[in-house]
């Protein structure tokens, strides 16, 4: 085919395909060549520059711009950014965003893992499908009864996702701290407790919240008790992750407090495939920081504010 009438047939096949939405068959039908000839055509009218694909999404470009930065500068595989607004209300968009997400990842047959805290707590409020997921389970990664409000608490966000997924879901009848690491140990070992974490392990995608510096910690303020003045006054801790207290290279920190919550270890986290983080906040950016440099998450849903200061 000479130049000129290559670029003519190009041209005609892509203005058929995208201004008159005609589709690859009958494009293929109308010149009579096979659609997979089509296909090759766009693909060239393309690679040519004759077709150039704008995607007009002003209002989130500024964010595109801003979330690509700390998927590039983490090595992330996805950041999802919401507007800055106040700490409720962007706890409300993180948790619908999170839902959004989670939706769009999750497959039937699947084993979901959470944690915990008041920001899964609006996820699981934001969580609706009309398509059912019998043969999702979805199981806690954390001790699933404590002090704090019980609508925050990882066997109550479990049971909510799963009635609203039409999922199976599995309790961990554990509290989230125990009196000492012998006390931790004995549970650890009972059957059915093993049994839940051990289905935990296999879970294919893991949704965690992360908790800020122990001043800023809603665990900290409920469970510390005589611990206080370990926790808070060790510089080396900047936040935490399913239970852990972490350091700024998102490692497990050796106190009394991580030697008896109940909560799946972080090396046994980095291996669930798919592990989504979800927070927001200035007193939160070291410890997201932590997390994204012990590659504890792999995505991360947070607000503009909160993406800015990770990349400066």
């Amino acid at each position: 085919m000479a130049l000129q009438e290559n670029r003519r047939i190009l041209i005609k096949v892509a203005q058929m395909y995208y201004e008159e939405g005609a589709t690859q068959s009958e494009i293929a039908e109308k010149i009579g060549v096979s659609r997979s000839l089509i296909s090759k055509y766009l693909t060239t009218a393309r690679e040519l520059g004759i077709v150039e694909i704008i995607i007009h999404d002003e209002h989130h470009q500024q964010y595109r711009k801003l979330e690509r930065k700390v998927e590039r500068l983490y090595d992330l595989r996805e950041v999802v950014c919401i507007d800055s607004i106040g700490l409720e209300s962007s706890k409300k968009q993180l948790g619908e965003a999170a839902a959004h997400y989670l939706l769009r990842m999750i497959k039937d047959g699947q084993i979901i893992g959470i944690s915990s805290g008041t920001t899964l707590h609006e996820m699981a409020k934001a969580l609706s499908s009309p398509q059912p997921f019998p043969e999702v389970t979805i199981v806690p990664l954390v001790g699933g009864v404590g002090n704090e409000r019980v609508d925050i608490h990882a066997n109550y966000l479990v049971a909510k996702m799963g009635d609203a997924l039409q999922a199976q879901y599995e309790l961990l009848h554990v509290p989230v701290m125990v009196d000492s690491k012998e006390a931790k140990e004995v549970l650890m070992r009972q059957p059915s407790i093993r049994k839940t974490f051990e289905l935990a392990e296999k879970s294919n995608i893991a949704v965690v919240g992360i908790g800020g510096s122990p001043e800023h910690s809603t665990m900290v303020k409920s469970y510390l008790g005589s611990d206080h003045e370990e926790i808070t006054q060790n510089e080396e801790i900047v936040g935490d992750i399913c239970y852990n207290f972490i350091n700024k290279f998102g490692k497990s920190i050796r106190n009394t407090w991580n030697e008896r919550v109940i909560a799946m270890e972080l090396e046994t986290l980095k291996k669930i495939p798919l592990v989504i983080g979800v927070a927001a906040g200035l007193e939160k950016v070291n410890a997201i920081k932590a997390a994204l440099e012990g590659n504890l998450i792999n995505v991360l849903i947070t607000d503009e504010a909160t993406a800015k200061a990770l990349v400066e």
